[in-house]
């Protein structure tokens, strides 16, 4: 696939992703959460541009990187994501604005690699910020069905980090 290809397949789930994580959906921890990462990330391995052929290790090391910034930014988004029961025992996500901290501090990360990247004169394709963003996806999705599954009825509300919702206390009258 070519590098425009891929620019606008990570563009256009990127929009999708950022701009439904801020409303609040149901979701079914039985689901295939995994599929869109798996599918994200076959593409990517597909692009035979994944390292460069002329700095094989200095690719390596920024492929390695942008995995674990993916891998890192998928648990902060998970962990800064609210989840809840509803009364009629559907669980709930949505994002909180601390999300929006791990998703800048990740953009800057990955600008920064592929700033050492081109200082280091190492080509880099499209195909490894799609990796990045398959761990990305796919670290969260199975955090996000790990803690729909750990709640239960007496719990209505996993904290997230950040969040700046706290349980209202009752005055005594």
């Amino acid at each position: 696939m070519s590098g425009l290809v891929n620019a606008l397949v990570i563009v256009a789930v990127a929009a999708v992703v950022i701009a439904r994580q801020f409303r609040a959906r149901a979701i079914d921890a039985d689901r295939r959460w995994w599929l869109l990462p798996v599918i994200l990330g076959v593409v990517a391995l597909r692009d035979p541009g994944v390292l460069d052929g002329h700095h094989r290790a200095e690719a390596a090391v920024l492929l390695a990187v942008e995995l674990l910034i993916g891998l890192a930014t998928g648990a902060g988004w998970a962990w800064t994501t609210r989840v809840w029961t509803a009364q009629d025992g559907a669980v709930w996500t949505r994002s909180t604005k601390a999300s929006v901290a791990v998703w800048g501090v990740g953009i800057a990360l990955r600008a920064g690699v592929f700033a050492v990247g081109s200082a280091l004169g190492v080509h880099q394709d499209s195909a490894a910020l799609m990796l990045g963003l398959a761990g990305t996806l796919l670290v969260r999705g199975g955090m996000l069905a790990w803690r729909a599954q750990s709640l239960d009825d007496t719990s209505r509300l996993a904290p997230a980090y950040g969040d700046d919702r706290r349980p209202a206390w009752k005055e005594r009258v």
